[in-house]
């Protein structure tokens, strides 16, 4: 497995950053590219990192905000996938900016093979796209600085996430993790039957060393997963903590960790 991080938070000593994630991920002769950034970042990085975006075998979109998918206007085409619910409009509760996707469901249908799937939807046999996620713990996904164009909360119930299945078990990828990283991962595991988890990387969309953070990693050392690496929207104390208890590398655009 070979994850090249093409657009992420923080800046690599070659590869400029922006607020936006984007993963080029090769496993088993497949290649995913999962979420695009805010821009066309991730296309000059993926061209200083010698990283060659021809040949993609699929467009993952983890959900329906502008700093996973607005990136998508830099592409030619391909086959994307994501849940369908990523194309309402949303916006910031605090001062009602539009935070959606610049392009509307039927504007990315001209242009690319749309598929979308509010259910889990089998890449290959080793790659699980898991559509929408149930928010099963009492410690996730309990507020949201969200709202909808009526004025409703938004708990992103499009956020969803990539399970890879692999000789050590399962390795999962989100974006933001809005959904909440223990909620994900137990529906990986129903998904999928498999019960071990290698490791997990992504946003994880935690910004304090809180009570959700704490009872996450507890989850994560009960689980004994080996490979945390929390990236994009997760800051401040929480990566501090996942730091402390995993040993979790920092990650920035450019890198490429291979397992």
């Amino acid at each position: 497995m070979k994850i090249s991080v093409l657009t992420e938070n923080n800046a690599g000593s070659h590869t400029p950053a922006e607020h936006g994630l984007s993963y080029l991920i090769e496993f088993e002769n497949n290649r995913i590219l999962f979420d695009t950034g805010q821009s066309g970042l991730f296309i000059k990085n993926a061209a200083s990192m010698h990283t060659e975006l021809g040949g993609i075998d699929m467009i993952v979109l983890s959900h329906g905000h502008f700093d996973h998918g607005n990136g998508l206007e830099y592409l030619d085409g391909g086959t994307l996938i994501c849940h369908p619910g990523c194309f309402v409009k949303r916006y910031r509760k605090a001062d009602h900016t539009f935070i959606g996707l610049k392009n509307t469901k039927e504007e990315l249908s001209r242009k690319f093979r749309l598929i979308t799937s509010a259910g889990p939807f089998r890449i290959s046999d080793s790659i699980i796209f898991l559509g929408e996620i149930p928010r099963i713990t009492d410690f996730e996904s309990q507020t949201t600085g969200f709202v909808l164009e009526d004025g409703t909360p938004d708990f992103v119930m499009d956020d969803s996430a990539l399970a890879l299945i692999n000789q050590d078990g399962l390795f999962v990828i989100t974006g933001c993790g809005h959904s909440g990283i223990v909620n994900t991962l137990e529906h990986a595991m129903s998904v999928t039957g498999v019960n071990v988890i290698s490791g997990i990387m992504g946003g994880f969309h935690l910004k304090e060393n809180d009570r959700q953070t704490l009872q996450t990693i507890e989850y994560l050392k009960e689980k004994k997963i080996t490979r945390v690496m929390p990236s994009h929207c997760t800051s401040g104390t929480a990566l501090t903590a996942f730091r402390t208890a995993f040993g979790s590398p920092e990650v920035k655009t450019g890198d490429i960790f291979e397992f």
